[in-house]
């Protein structure tokens, strides 16, 4: 853990795992980068849209046993609507991404590109266009192309393995299976990053932390 002025307005800003090199100052939005030569600008971070969800940064739960706490944010936004991807630093400094939508919630990990033998996921890397309905197999499951489009960074906040800086244009495509299983390819010009996860119930995650929200009564153990 390592705790520090910002460079710009002198608050005190916290990186708690090198895993996670990019934090954007709670008090000015500067968005900060650590490395080995220190901590530097690299621009301003907007400001958030409302909306109403049950998370924030220092909610805490489990998941599969394990306890995790969310510390930060990227939101989307397509054409349509936007959605939120919640970074969850878990216990042994591994990360996971609990993404939420449409009152959804998904929790995903970073796994290799390499290890994933799949023609249709080889073509999207080289950047071709995923059909909606396009399968691939995954150990023993057929995932299916849900959904792809060019997505757009609206703003973030907390600690992030990345730069995410608004306006920050990727290909993100959704894959789905019949029994809960979902995974999700972001494709950044020569770069792919592929994440695999599964659907999760707010319930079965035992948040504690969440945030207040009017007309709405957060459970027992939140």
């Amino acid at each position: 853990m390592l705790t520090i002025d910002c460079p710009n307005c002198g608050a005190p800003v916290t990186f708690r795992s090198a895993g996670l090199p990019d934090r954007v100052c709670d008090h000015c939005r500067s968005m900060l980068v650590r490395s080995d030569s220190g901590v530097a600008i690299v621009g301003v971070q907007a400001a958030l849209p409302f909306d109403v969800s049950p998370l924030q940064i220092g909610t805490r739960g489990r998941f599969d046993g394990r306890p995790f706490e969310i510390v930060g944010r990227v939101r989307w936004s397509w054409t349509d609507g936007s959605w939120n991807e919640w970074l969850c630093l878990f216990g042994d400094n591994g990360f996971g991404w609990l993404g939420e939508a449409m009152g959804q919630f998904m929790m995903t990990f970073e796994r290799p590109m390499p290890r994933i033998h799949s023609p249709v996921l080889i073509a999207i890397q080289r950047g071709a266009d995923a059909p909606i309905g396009d399968r691939i197999e995954l150990e023993d499951d057929m995932l299916t192309v849900a959904d792809a489009r060019e997505v757009e960074c609206i703003a973030a906040e907390g600690e992030l393995p990345f730069t995410a800086p608004p306006g920050w244009r990727i290909y993100s495509v959704d894959f789905r299976t019949t029994s809960g299983r979902v995974a999700n390819m972001q494709r950044d010009g020569d770069e792919a990053h592929f994440y695999d996860g599964r659907y999760v119930t707010l319930a079965e995650l035992q948040p504690a932390g969440l945030r207040a929200i009017d007309g709405w009564a957060i459970p027992a153990n939140g």
